[in-house]
């Protein structure tokens, strides 16, 4: 192939015989015997077959309970989020009941260990107010020029972009990192809004406005306040997708792209690259991008089931979708099941509360009742006709597509949002990574390969 004949504006999207043929072979010298990682007590995924996560590192940030010791043995329990050993809940509830919003308060618990006072509070939201500005002309120049139809490679994109602007990108002093990772969490939620409006106004031919954002307003007001054309929202609305931002902010520092903060910070590298990085993990389907899958599951179960309130037939979509046959043929109820959480997942719970309020106020009942019955019946289906090593529930990903629908939230920005909330304990994460200063991260893969003669090329076949 030469290289120098390539056309980058052209379309690749066809894929050509001889890229089928390289990845037939490809295929056929990289594919390992499963039962080798048996045999070398391989924990894929980093899990055991309970889902149980290997140890590699230690964290004050925040813990994840899902069993409990009952004389010598784990027993599953009811799911528990703490955020440096406060319950997620208390902080959600505490926060509201005072007519705060929470995330801002979380994200300084996150990186510096203890609640705010009132005065550290307004502080910290009049530093993060601040930065919220994004360098002249970057909007036009960067988010405007080539807009991408997925917003976290547009996300991506501005982040590592951002490290031109800045005249000390590479120190990684710890106050040089803190104030980027300030910076990266205050300027998330405009990188986002604005690609996505970016995109809608280039691609399709919708009004461009670009709001700029108000130093008065909560990062859950100011993402509404940038997004909506007028501007307007209920103070319901603001505080639904506050907690959303709240549940989505950190969870351990074993998830993909914690772990992935975690890998690429303890080589040395810059917070741009690090915190990119970890989009490109929470990109993925199987982790960021999950709750989107719901929401076109549920819009498919809506058009397959006649009666939303029949358990039977509900009953057997799930069964179909099982077997492959409803949906996109790939087996999975989405939504349920979760690889720490078995009796419950908090944050699930949290999110169904406030679901049901803003399903009463935007009149969809019926909708939440179905989510309801879901919740309810698939358990029970997946764990008669799969084999369990544990149990499943609704995960965080279940009502937050749909939290986000009755927000008029376009379904491009369902990962970005779970960016500008996780983007504050990526930080925590990196910080804390720097403060303890491992060795870089460097797990071990054994090699089952056999040892080969070379073969000059004229002799090969």
């Amino acid at each position: 192939m030469n290289v120098n004949n390539i056309n980058m504006d052209m379309d690749f999207s066809a894929i050509t015989p001889q890229i089928n043929d390289l990845t037939e072979l490809c295929v056929e010298n990289s594919t390992i015997d499963t039962a080798l990682y048996t045999k070398y007590d391989v924990k894929r995924g980093l899990r055991d077959v309970n889902g149980k996560g290997v140890l590699t590192g230690l964290t004050e940030i925040s813990e994840i309970i899902s069993n409990k010791d009952v004389d010598g043995q784990s027993v599953p329990c009811e799911g528990q989020l703490s955020y440096r050993g406060y319950n997620i809940e208390d902080i959600i509830s505490g926060s509201h009941s005072n007519g705060n919003f929470a995330f801002e308060e979380s994200t300084y618990l996150l990186l510096f260990g203890k609640l705010p006072t009132q005065k550290e509070l307004y502080d910290f939201k009049q530093l993060l107010a601040n930065y919220r500005q994004l360098p002249t002309s970057f909007v036009r120049d960067i988010i405007m020029k080539a807009p991408s139809r997925d917003m976290m490679n547009a996300l991506a994109r501005s982040v590592l972009t951002l490290y031109s602007y800045d005249k000390n990108a590479d120190d990684t002093s710890l106050p040089n990192v803190l104030r980027q990772c300030l910076q990266l969490i205050a300027l998330f939620p405009l990188l986002s809004v604005y690609s996505y409006q970016t995109y809608k106004h280039y691609h399709d031919g919708e009004s461009l406005f670009i709001h700029a954002p108000r130093a008065d307003y909560s990062t859950a007001e100011n993402i509404l306040h940038m997004l909506r054309a007028d501007s307007q929202f209920t103070d319901l609305e603001a505080r639904v997708l506050d907690m959303a931002l709240v549940l989505h902010a950190e969870h351990g520092g074993g998830n993909n792209s914690t772990f992935t903060t975690h890998v690429v910070t303890s080589s040395g590298t810059d917070t741009y690259s690090a915190i990119a990085a970890a989009l490109g993990s929470l990109k993925g389907p199987k982790h960021g991008g999950a709750n989107i899958k719901v929401i076109q599951m549920f819009e498919d179960m809506k058009k397959n089931v006649s009666d939303w309130e029949d358990d039977s037939e509900v009953s057997d979509y799930l069964k179909a979708l099982l077997a492959k046959e409803a949906f996109d043929n790939k087996g999975l109820i989405y939504g349920i099941g979760h690889a720490i959480y078995s009796v419950s997942d908090p944050r699930a719970k949290m999110f169904r509360g406030f679901v049901e309020n803003l399903s009463k106020e935007k009149g969809l009942e019926a909708e939440y009742e179905l989510y309801s019955r879901v919740e309810r019946l698939a358990p029970d289906i997946i764990a008669g006709n799969r084999k369990m090593f544990k149990g499943v529930s609704a995960n965080v990903d279940f009502f937050s597509g749909f939290a986000y629908s009755m927000l008029g939230l376009p379904g491009e920005l369902f990962t970005s949002i779970f960016a500008i909330a996780r983007i504050s304990g990526w930080s925590a994460h990196r910080m804390e990574e720097l403060i303890n200063a491992g060795k870089i991260i460097r797990p071990a893969y054994m090699s089952v390969s056999e040892p080969r003669q070379y073969i000059p090329i004229n002799k090969r076949v």
